[in-house]
């Protein structure tokens, strides 16, 4: 079985090949999302803890969460749920998937260093990737820099060198800026005069529905007035 191992920390990952049935057992019957000690692997990973989280069987049908078995099942994929991408709007389909349940029928299982052990491993924890992008949004450039809310957040933007010349920089989302909030207050007094025209012509559709019954009363008791006149003066 391949293990496919990721450290976060560094942005590394490296795939190993074991042979050795008996040094994979502690993870076999465990389930995608728990910690396994990685002490049966090897002296190389003495110490390090490790978290499953995925991994795919000989024929590379996908290991899913929240099926809880050791082998394939077909299920029926809607948009938003994982191991299915949506090909035309609103369509679904039925598709084999993987338990969560590891077990020996995997070929490759992938695993993300939760603890690191004592020594390094080469090419894994020994290194160190810089991310090739910066964040974008606003809040997470505040967050990576520590920044308060008063400092500008343009100003701290991670930069691409295109060559030695040009620099790239991302399109900040999420920026509050003097003329987004100027077009919040706009939008917001737009809503409020809206409002107010609907009060004021709620009021005056409300006088004139009253002045209206008042006249339909007034011609239907003077046409009844009439014809109690006819009446009498027939008698």
């Amino acid at each position: 079985m391949k293990l496919n191992i990721a450290n976060p920390a560094g942005g590394l990952q490296k795939v190993f090949e074991i042979d050795d049935d008996k040094k994979l057992l502690p993870f076999y019957d465990k389930r995608m999302s728990s910690e396994v000690s990685g002490d049966s692997l090897g002296d190389e990973f003495k110490g390090y803890i490790f978290r499953i989280s995925g991994g795919n069987d000989k024929q590379g049908f996908p290991m899913k969460q929240g099926i809880l078995c050791n082998h394939r099942v077909r299920l029926l994929f809607k948009k938003g749920m994982s191991c299915f991408r949506e090909r035309r709007k609103g369509c679904r389909k039925r598709k084999s998937v993987r338990g969560c349940v590891v077990g020996p029928d995997l070929a490759t299982l992938s695993l993300v260093i939760s603890k690191k052990g004592e020594a390094d491993i080469p090419g894994l924890t020994d290194d160190q990737r810089p991310r090739r992008l910066g964040p974008k949004r606003a809040s997470n450039i505040r967050k990576l820099f520590n920044l308060e809310k008063k400092d500008d957040v343009r100003n701290f933007v991670v930069r691409r060198e295109l060559n030695e010349k040009k620099k790239k920089a991302p399109k900040i989302q999420r920026l509050v800026t003097p003329a987004m909030l100027q077009r919040k207050r706009y939008f917001r007094s737009q809503t409020r005069q809206k409002m107010v025209l609907g009060k004021k012509l709620k009021e005056e559709y409300t006088k004139r529905l009253s002045e209206y019954r008042q006249e339909q009363k007034e011609l239907r008791a003077a046409e009844v007035a009439k014809k109690k006149k006819k009446k009498k003066e027939k008698e």
